[in-house]
């Protein structure tokens, strides 16, 4: 089984195949030229759907996620819309192809974005075992733009004692209770 990281390492697959998170070789100004037409035309996609988000009273992010050509999930900003602070458009892009896949792995697949993801939907594109991950504004972007995701990235550079947000652990004597279940069980799925 693979640990967490190899897929954001560039690693393989469950299935042997190499991956990675970055695969192309970043220009002068830090951005990546697109691996071809095909990106650039999922890229459009993506900043039309945060485009007609804003005009939909939304947030200006979109995202499509595409595998073996073929689109299998999208998504658009939808914080205020939903009252959802996770309803970000990676990850509402991320949930749909799930539910269309009928599986949490996104292996094979590209999630593209109009912006930059922030910490949280960089997490569910790892989590979720996509293969690469495109974007076309960036964090300076973003933030330009009144969003905090400059200032996350920021954040978890700095050590925790160093937040203003308390992180805290609080050991229990089962803390591990849920693990050790988990892994007594016979039925679970990896992840």
């Amino acid at each position: 089984m693979l640990s967490r990281t190899d897929n954001a390492l560039g690693g393989v697959s469950r299935a042997g195949y190499p991956v990675g998170m970055n695969t192309a070789s970043p220009m002068a100004d830090g951005h990546h030229e697109p691996e071809n037409d095909t990106d650039r035309g999922f890229l459009r996609q993506a900043v039309k759907l945060a485009v007609e988000n804003v005009a939909e009273g939304g947030g200006p992010f979109g995202a499509v996620v595409v595998r073996d050509g073929e689109v299998i999930g999208t998504g658009q900003n939808r914080v205020t819309r939903d009252h959802d602070p996770s309803a970000h458009a990676e990850v509402v892009a991320l949930r749909a192809a799930g539910q269309r896949i009928n599986d949490f792995s996104m292996e094979g697949a590209t999630l593209y974005s109009s912006c930059e993801p922030c910490p949280m939907c960089m997490a569910a594109a790892l989590w979720a075992r996509v293969d690469r991950v495109v974007y076309a504004a960036d964090r300076q972007d973003a933030a330009t733009g009144g969003f905090d995701d400059l200032e996350f990235y920021r954040l978890f550079e700095t050590d925790r004692s160093e937040w203003s947000l308390p992180v805290e652990a609080v050991r229990l004597a089962d803390a591990t209770a849920p693990f050790d279940k988990w892994l007594a069980s016979d039925n679970r799925a990896e992840y």
